[in-house]
């Protein structure tokens, strides 16, 4: 049963912010007046003028005339996208400059519209480049906070030996919830998007949207789930159930990598056995986030019958490990990679020792990764 997540709305959302860039009078002024109702206008005649107003505050869509006197749109362009990567950039191209504004799209540039732009097509594009901008914003501030948890953290275990397992536990749950509060951000800003759509009482978004909706929950869930074992852990006892892991290996394909194909199973249609899903399912996220980490285009996830045990294969075609790297990494604390923490297969085999199942690791060099974990018969 999943958990249901309530974030009633207490107030109206402030109004994304857009800057206006265009040393014409006229169409500035009407692109602010056709804006002004949904969004938050601020304008600019010169391109020095807007630069400034950027490092003073955050916009989400700065609409920027290519044709301007003392500095054009595309060097302006450049030196926008030196202040700010994530805000999203339309270019107005007049006649006769609309080679100059593709050229723009390489440079940085979102979006470009014929000047003067069409009303409906203006307000349509805003609207989708403003959501953009957010989106990308809040996967850059996650992915910097996640950045600056880990590193605080790992200086605390080198600070702090006596409390080096709550350090240790801490990082688990940081490197554990990167990915799937990665996944509830963009899947976040989707929602935002679809839910326009509805207005116009269309089935189809309203499908993609319930879909979405369904993906956020089971994310949150999740984490959810790893937050509290993290608060709990000195007092709780993980409880263990029949389960499926044919099917939790493909859900946490769809839930965390985004239905990645190079994932897939084969062999058996159900594997039963007895533990704990959501531990599990992070035994699997960081088995497959390993592997495409390390270049793998292919990761063919296998399940068999050895007996009366259960046993799981993931086979990449990874860059591979020799055979001291890969002993090594299976003890946990070593990695190769430059942010990496060398906490991921340490975790996995706490979880699977947990669950009285083993993990073993056959690679070689430039040729793949094979791991493979054997349960106890389900009783």
């Amino acid at each position: 049963m999943l958990t249901e997540i309530a974030a009633p709305f207490t107030s109206a959302p402030a109004k994304p912010r857009v800057l206006i860039v265009d040393d014409e009078y006229g169409p500035r002024e009407s692109i602010a007046f056709t804006l002004a109702n949904e969004f938050a206008i601020e304008t600019a005649e010169r391109a020095a003028e807007a630069l400034a107003k950027i490092k003073e505050r955050e916009f989400a869509v700065i609409i920027l005339d290519i044709r301007m006197p003392e500095m054009d749109g595309i060097k302006a362009l450049e030196l926008i996208r030196k202040i700010d990567k994530e805000v999203s950039v339309v270019m107005l191209t007049g006649y006769g400059t609309l080679h100059t504004a593709q050229q723009a799209m390489v440079g940085g540039a979102n979006q470009y519209l014929r000047k003067p732009p069409d009303i409906v097509e203006l307000i349509e594009a805003v609207r989708k480049q403003a959501a953009l901008a957010t989106i990308r914003r809040q996967e850059a501030r996650a992915n910097l906070e996640a950045r600056e948890m880990s590193i605080a953290l790992k200086r605390e275990i080198a600070e702090s030996e006596p409390q080096v397992w709550q350090a240790r536990a801490a990082v688990e749950l940081v490197h554990d919830l990167a990915n799937p509060l990665t996944v509830m951000i963009g899947y976040a800003g989707l929602l935002s998007e679809e839910a326009k759509g509805l207005a116009r009482i269309d089935p189809v978004p309203a499908e993609k949207l319930g879909s979405y909706a369904s993906i956020v929950e089971r994310a949150a869930e999740y984490c959810h789930h790893l937050a509290e074992n993290w608060r709990q852990a000195t007092r709780k006892t993980t409880e263990f159930s029949e389960l499926d892991l044919v099917a939790l290996a493909r859900e946490v394909k769809q839930v965390i990598f985004f239905s990645n194909a190079a994932i897939q199973t084969a062999g058996l249609e159900k594997a039963i056995v007895r533990g704990s899903r959501f531990d599990l399912a992070r035994v699997f996220q960081n088995l497959y986030k390993n592997a495409l980490e390390a270049g793998a285009t292919s990761l063919k996830v296998t399940f068999n019958h050895v007996g009366d045990k259960m046993e799981v294969q993931l086979t990449d075609n990874g860059s591979g490990m020799d055979a001291e790297t890969a002993k090594s990494a299976l003890k946990g604390g070593f990695t190769t990679k430059s942010h990496g923490t060398g906490l991921g297969l340490s975790i996995c085999r706490h979880l699977l020792g947990a669950h009285g199942a083993t993990l073993s690791v056959e690679s070689e060099l430039g040729r793949g990764t094979t791991f493979r974990m054997v349960f106890p018969a389900a009783s």
